[in-house]
């Protein structure tokens, strides 16, 4: 019987899930670093068929978008620094298995994006190899113009070794020389490469790395670039999903809206100095703080958010929130983070409170699936450590933090109006919010209880728990009208009338 029931509630999330994979952006997304997240040949490095044989882990989380941190051939650890955009880097398997593992996910009702660094390539891409040859030969090959080569030395510029001249390269120090986008050429390259993943390998679109870099300090540029993207890939395929890394304030992200990209990461949620740490770590009137903000947010961009709360290049939310001893907190950010409008964007190994910070390795740790299944770690992890337990014990308690992420998703998925609705707040007093969510197709009211210690009360009228995500052993309660929160929850209603 258990069986039964156990295939039935896959079919059901299967079918929630694959409503999105219909033309519709998918509301909850999951980051993946390939090389730390599942090894399936035992070489210590995690690969595309490891990450396959964890799709049913990731839909039944309620995962509904994989986006893979870069996948193309690279000389570093974290493949930034592409040395051909129309491959796989054997470490992670073959263009076959990338093929396979976008069948199985698009089968499950999986959308996949995958990282696109084009701002800059490797300086072993074959592009500028070619260019840095006829440099140094006194040639003048078209690659040249693929990249802005000066005779002077200038900010932001490295030394060419074996010539006089300098290239652009904005991220000093790591082998990445900067593309001269406005050449023809290199637009058509690009052109090219989005045809290839979106048409022949059938991604469903790319997290945009880095876009303040494409024309450094020129933010129309960089919008205009942004158009032309948006507008080519709709051209290739209409539908396609766009999440661009724009690490700015608010106000400039908005800006970046005008390009037509879907959506920009709202960094100004994130990490510890974002609005959801600083309400969660607030002494008082926590509510207060996050309606204040979460206002701007609705009131400032005109499209799709992306919150969240961190990602491969910032601290861990563990860390965020003080929450190496308090699993309530780790919770309790995980589901305010889910009951953001929009596209919520969840790093691997936030469902099971992995930790990271300091240098960059150290945040890209290899999943803990159980103490004898972890890739290794990646080059110059110098502080690894894992406070909680593995994704197999977690998945065995049902008040695990992961069960907990498995619920907020869920809450997402079965309750539209969450991350498509309109916002209002009906309440946000002290540490005690009620928000109103409504949607074409749903209405529901969202209560929140800030306090780590005391019970809140808030009138919501005739209405009925739709779901309840409580961080402790105390539930909620509903009577007459007025829901009981416990410290540190989150109630989803339906009115009633």
């Amino acid at each position: 019987m258990k069986r039964f029931l156990a295939s039935i509630l896959s079919l059901f999330f299967l079918l929630t899930s694959a409503a999105f994979a219909e033309g519709e952006i998918a509301p909850n997304w999951y980051e993946v670093f390939v090389r730390s997240y599942r090894d399936s040949d035992g070489d210590g490095l995690g690969d595309l068929n490891g990450l396959r044989s964890k799709l049913d882990y990731i839909h039944d989380m309620g995962w509904c978008g994989l986006w893979l941190m870069p996948v193309m051939p690279s000389p570093s650890y974290h493949k930034y620094d592409v040395t051909d955009y129309m491959a796989i880097d054997p470490e992670y398997g073959t263009m076959e298995d990338m093929r396979a593992l976008l069948g199985e996910a698009h089968a499950l009702g999986l959308s996949v994006i995958i990282d696109l660094p084009i701002n800059h390539t490797s300086t072993r891409h074959p592009w500028f190899v070619e260019a840095a040859g006829s440099l140094a030969e006194g040639g003048d090959s078209p690659f040249i113009d693929y990249y802005r080569f000066t005779s002077e030395a200038a900010g932001g510029y490295a030394p060419l070794s074996g010539t006089d001249w300098f290239y652009e390269e904005q991220f000093s120090g790591g082998n990445m020389p900067d593309l001269n986008l406005d050449n023809p050429a290199v637009r058509e390259e690009i052109a090219a490469i989005l045809a290839f993943w979106l048409q022949d390998v059938g991604v469903d679109g790319f997290r945009l790395d880095a876009v303040t870099s494409y024309y450094t300090g020129d933010a129309p540029a960089n919008i205009a670039f942004l158009a032309w993207l948006k507008a080519t890939c709709e051209e290739l395929r209409p539908g396609s999903y766009l999440v661009g890394e724009c690490w700015a304030n608010l106000n400039t992200i908005a800006d970046y809206y005008a390009s037509g990209v879907d959506s920009f990461f709202l960094f100004p949620a994130a990490q510890g100095e974002g609005f959801l740490a600083a309400a969660i770590n607030a002494r008082s009137k926590g509510a207060e703080k996050f309606a204040r903000q979460y206002e701007k947010v609705v009131e400032s961009i005109d499209g799709r958010l992306a919150p969240f709360l961190c990602n491969h290049d910032t601290g861990r939310t563990v860390g965020l929130v003080r929450g190496r001893e308090n699993p309530a907190v780790c919770k309790f950010a995980e589901g305010l983070l889910g009951m953001l409008g929009g596209s919520v964007f969840t790093y691997y190994g936030e469902e099971i409170g992995m930790v990271g910070s300091g240098d960059d390795p150290n945040k890209r740790l290899a999943m803990d699936w159980s103490d004898d299944d972890r890739t290794d770690q990646p080059p110059g992890a110098n502080a690894i450590e894992y406070p909680y337990p593995s994704v197999e014990a977690q998945l065995a308690d049902e008040d695990s933090l992961l069960s907990y992420v498995r619920k907020v998703n869920h809450a997402r998925l079965d309750h539209a109006a969450i991350p498509e609705g309109k916002n209002e707040f009906l309440l946000a007093e002290g540490d005690l919010c009620l928000m109103r969510r409504e949607a074409a197709s749903e209405t529901c009211m969202i209560a929140i209880n800030f306090s780590r210690k005391v019970w809140g009360s808030i009138e919501v009228g005739p209405a009925e728990i739709a779901a309840d995500l409580e961080t402790g052993e105390d539930a909620a309660t509903l009577a007459d009208g007025v829901v009981s929160l416990p410290p540190l929850a989150i109630v989803i209603l339906i009115p009633s009338e």
